[in-house]
C-alpha cells in the first residue's frame, strides 16, 4: 500500500495537480469570462421570456440562411445572452458567435477571449486532441482514488495526526501538512474524484452501451441526451411562433424551472422546431430536462421521459461534480475545498523529494525537482500569464483567443525550462518572486486598461470584479509569504 500510494501519486501527481488547480479555478468560470470581457458592463438580466424575444428579434434580422440557433439566456452569474448561429458552409461561414443584450437584443461589442471555458475544458481534455487528454484525464483520477484508499490505510493514525503538525522539522513538516490537507477535505477529494470518473463513464467503459446499441451511438446519444435528429427543412418560408407561451408551458411541466436554452432547427422554414433545454442551475442532478415544440404552430412534439434510476444518478454525481446548482457561499466553499486538494497533492510531491534530498545528483532526482516547481509554480505563473494577456492584447484583434491560449502555453514551457536550468533553490525562489509579480500586476493592469479597477469596481458595487481582483492579490500575498519561508528556510525540501 505504501509503495502504491507513494509512486501512484509521484508518476501522476504533476498531472493531478493541474487537473486540480485548473477545475478548481473552473467554479468561477463564468466570473472568469465576465472580468475577460469588461466590455460587458453591470447590466440586469431581464425575465426569461423578455430576453428570449429579444433575442430571437435580433437573430430574425441578422441570422437569416441559419440552420441552426442555439441561444443561452441570461442568468444571475451571467447578464447577457449569447447566441450561437450554424449555416451551410456552403453559404458563409460555418458558425458566428453572438453576445447580446438581453434587454434590446442589440448586439454586445465585447472582446473575443477563450475565458474561463479555456480552463474548464483543459482540466479534463487538457487541450489535446482525439480524446486522448480525457483517456489520461480518466486514469489519473482512478489513480487518485487508488492513493486514497492507500493513503488511509499506509497512515494508519492520519485522523490523529491530522490535529498534529511539527513546523521547522523538515519532511515531518511536510508529511504532516500533506496528512492535514489530505483529511480536512477527504470527503470532497473522493467525491471529486469518483464523480469526475462517472461523467466520462461512456468514453472508458463503452461496452455496454455497444452492446445495447449495435447499430451504433447515434441512438445511445439521442436518448442520454435528448437531441435528436432535426427535421429536414422544405423550403417553404414560415414566422416561428411567439416564444413566451412555450417558456410558459416548459416551466409549468418543470414545476416552476426557467428554460436555459433554446435551440432552433431551421428557423424560418415550416420545418422549424423548438427545444427548450431547463437551465441546469435549478437542481442538483444535470440529467437534461427538455420540451421540443414546432417552431410554425407551438404544438408540442416531445418531452424528455421520465428518467430512469440509473440515469439520474449519473445526472446527480455529474451535477455534484460541476456543482451548477451552488450559491455563491456553497461555491466558494467547493473552491476552498478545491485549494485544499491542490495542497494536499503539491505537498505530497515536496514529501518525496525531502525523503530523497540527499540523491538530488541523480538524473530522476534533479527531473522530480524541475517538474514539481513546473507543476506547482509554473501553472499559476501561467495562469497569471493567460489573465494578463487578456488586457495587454489588442481587443480588436481578431486572433486574440489563440494568442492567449499561446501565451499561457509558452509562458509555462519557459517555466519548466527555467526549473530545468536552474539550480533547485534558485528555480524555485525565483518563479515564487515571478508568480507574486504577475499576481500583483493583475489589479493594476485592469485598472490602467480598463474603467473597471479596484476602486471603481468597489464604488460601483461591481462585485465579480472586486473579488476577482481581491483574489490575485491574496494570491499573490500568498506566494509572498512562501517566498518569504523560502528565504529564510534555504530550500523547499529542507
Amino acid at each position: 500500500m505504501a509503495e502504491l500510494h507513494t509512486w501512484g501519486g509521484l508518476l501522476f501527481g504533476w498531472l493531478l495537480f493541474a487537473i486540480f488547480v485548473t477545475g478548481t479555478v473552473s467554479y468561477f468560470r463564468d466570473e472568469i469570462s465576465l472580468w475577460m470581457r469588461p466590455e460587458i458592463g453591470q447590466l440586469t438580466a431581464p425575465s426569461t421570456d423578455v430576453a428570449a424575444d429579444a433575442a430571437l428579434r435580433q437573430l430574425g434580422d441578422t441570422g437569416s440562411g441559419a440552420r441552426r440557433w442555439m441561444i443561452d439566456l441570461p442568468s444571475d452569474r451571467t447578464p447577457v445572452t449569447s447566441a450561437l448561429v450554424l449555416r451551410d458552409p456552403r453559404t458563409g461561414p460555418a458558425a458566428k458567435r453572438l453576445t447580446l443584450d438581453p434587454n434590446s437584443g442589440a448586439p454586445v461589442n465585447a472582446r473575443n477571449t477563450a475565458g474561463g471555458d479555456f480552463l474548464y475544458y483543459f482540466h479534463f481534455d487538457l487541450y489535446m486532441p482525439q480524446r486522448f487528454g480525457r483517456y489520461l484525464t480518466c486514469t489519473a483520477a482512478v489513480v487518485m482514488l487508488v492513493a486514497f484508499i492507500s493513503g488511509v490505510i499506509t497512515h494508519r493514525r492520519i485522523f490523529k495526526d491530522f490535529f498534529t503538525f511539527r513546523p521547522r522539522k523538515g519532511q515531518r513538516s511536510w508529511l504532516d501538512a500533506h496528512n492535514a490537507f489530505g483529511v480536512l477535505a477527504l470527503p470532497f477529494h473522493v467525491m471529486i474524484a469518483y464523480t469526475g470518473l462517472i461523467t466520462l463513464l461512456p468514453l472508458y467503459l463503452p461496452w455496454g452501451i455497444e452492446a445495447m446499441y449495435p447499430d451504433g451511438r447515434q441512438k445511445f446519444v439521442v436518448e442520454m441526451f435528448d437531441d435528436a435528429t432535426p427535421r429536414k427543412a422544405v423550403n417553404v418560408a414560415a414566422p416561428l411562433t411567439p416564444i413566451a407561451p412555450l417558456l410558459t408551458v416548459a416551466s409549468a411541466e418543470w414545476n416552476g424551472g426557467t428554460a436555459g436554452r433554446i435551440v432552433i432547427d431551421n428557423p424560418g422554414d415550416q420545418a422549424a422546431t423548438i427545444r427548450l433545454v431547463r437551465q441546469d442551475s435549478e437542481r442538483i442532478s444535470h440529467a437534461v430536462q427538455s420540451m421540443l415544440f414546432d417552431g410554425t404552430t407551438g404544438a408540442l412534439i416531445a418531452k424528455t421521459p421520465a428518467t430512469g434510476p440509473a440515469a439520474e444518478a449519473r445526472g446527480i454525481f455529474h451535477g455534484l461534480h460541476l456543482a451548477r446548482f451552488s450559491d455563491i457561499w456553497l461555491r466558494w466553499m467547493f473552491f476552498i475545498s478545491g485549494i485544499v486538494g491542490c495542497a494536499m497533492i503539491a505537498t505530497g510531491l515536496v514529501l518525496w523529494a525531502a525523503k530523497r534530498r540527499r540523491n538530488r545528483a541523480t538524473v530522476g532526482h534533479k527531473i522530480v525537482d524541475a517538474l514539481n516547481a513546473t507543476s506547482i509554480i509554473g501553472l499559476p505563473i501561467a495562469i497569471a500569464a493567460y489573465f494578463l494577456c487578456n488586457r495587454l492584447l489588442s481587443a480588436s484583434s481578431p486572433e486574440r483567443t489563440v494568442w492567449e491560449v499561446g501565451c499561457f502555453f509558452v509562458i509555462w514551457l519557459v517555466a519548466g525550462l527555467h526549473a530545468a536550468a536552474r539550480p533547485q533553490c534558485a528555480a524555485w525562489r525565483e518563479q515564487l518572486w515571478i508568480a507574486v509579480a504577475l499576481f500583483a500586476a493583475i489589479p493594476l493592469v485592469n485598472a490602467i486598461t480598463t474603467e473597471r479597477g479596484l476602486p471603481a469596481s468597489l464604488m460601483s458595487g461591481d462585485w465579480v470584479f472586486v473579488g476577482f481582483d481581491l483574489t490575485a492579490l491574496a494570491t499573490a500575498a500568498l506566494f509572498a509569504i512562501s517566498a518569504a519561508y523560502h528565504a529564510r528556510r534555504g530550500e523547499v525540501a529542507a
